[in-house]
Parts: structure tokens; C-alpha cells; sequence
């Protein structure tokens, strides 16, 4: 038994590294014949988007920003720590125009949490919708991320809910 085991281990590595190799043609273990290469392409899975928080970038970060002068970078981190998305909001609405202080909001963010945030600040992720809102207000309270993705995952694309859960904290 263990020389078919091990027969059987040693034909399978010489196909994986035949394929690696480019050689998979030619590699064959004594009787067999080697498979055609896999022409399969594996799906990646989503990727959030980096959301910088505003409550521990450096003023260099800050200054690597789209729209931030280092004056508007001072003035994020003089008024730290933001308790949420709404103060950070509204201090940046003293520093910078509304629309591009909304703007902003999709890079540089205060993370809400999915359990204690309020409607308001929910409202402030990027993309919602009154019906998002609602989605995630529902649901409280989450146990854990897997389950933000499993409910939300309900409405939204994995990828829709990989950007959601980049602006969200438990």
C-alpha cells in the first residue's frame, strides 16, 4: 500500500512540476500519459479600495491625497480625534468646498461602525442609497464581519460589499 501511495505522490509531482515547467508534454510516469495542461482562469476576488483613516494618517499621507494642500492636512490632524464620519465631515466642510469635502470622503474616511453608527453617518458612506441604509441598519446587530458580508451580499455584488466593508468597523 504505501508503494502505490508513494508511486502515486511521486507521479503527481512530476506532472505539477512538468506543467511548471512548460514540459508538461513530455513528463509521464512509466504506463502513464500526461494530462493536456489546464486552461482555466481563476477569478480574483474583489479588492476593496484603499480608504485612509482619518484619525491615524500622517500629514504625509495626508499631503499624497488628491485635493489635500498641506494646509487642509494640518487642519485633519489639529482637529483629531474624530468620534465619527460626521465630525469628520463637518470639519472638513470648514476647510474645503462641500463637494469636494464629499468628494474626499472617498478616500479619506473615519470608519463606521455597522453596530453603534448612526443614520447619519451610514448615510456618508460613499455610493449609499436610502435602501443601503436600511440594509445595514436591519441587520444590527453584526457578530462579525462574515456575517456584514453574508447579509449584505443579499443586495449587493461581492464586490459592492468589498467597498462597503472598506468605510465599516465592528
Amino acid at each position: 500500500m504505501r508503494k502505490i501511495v508513494m508511486a502515486s505522490v511521486l507521479a503527481g509531482s512530476v506532472a505539477v512540476l512538468a506543467a511548471c515547467s512548460g514540459g508538461a508534454d513530455e513528463a509521464t510516469v512509466e504506463g502513464e500519459t500526461a494530462a493536456p495542461a489546464a486552461t482555466e482562469t481563476v477569478a480574483a476576488a474583489p479588492v476593496a479600495p484603499t480608504i485612509v483613516d482619518a484619525n491615524t494618517a500622517t500629514e504625509q499621507q495626508l499631503a499624497g491625497i488628491a485635493g489635500v494642500t498641506p494646509e487642509i492636512a494640518k487642519a485633519i490632524v489639529d482637529g483629531r480625534p474624530y468620534a465619527d464620519v460626521v465630525a469628520f465631515d463637518a470639519a472638513l466642510k470648514k476647510v474645503m468646498a462641500p463637494e469636494a469635502a464629499t468628494s474626499l470622503l472617498r478616500q479619506l474616511f473615519v470608519p463606521v461602525n455597522l453596530n453603534t453608527a448612526s443614520e447619519d453617518a451610514i448615510k456618508l458612506i460613499p455610493g449609499m442609497t436610502d435602501k443601503m441604509v436600511g440594509e445595514f441598519l436591519e441587520y444590527r446587530p453584526y457578530a462579525d464581519m462574515a456575517e456584514f458580508d453574508r447579509e449584505i451580499g443579499k443586495y449587493v455584488d461581492e464586490a459592492e460589499v468589498a467597498r462597503l466593508r472598506s468605510y465599516t468597523t465592528l
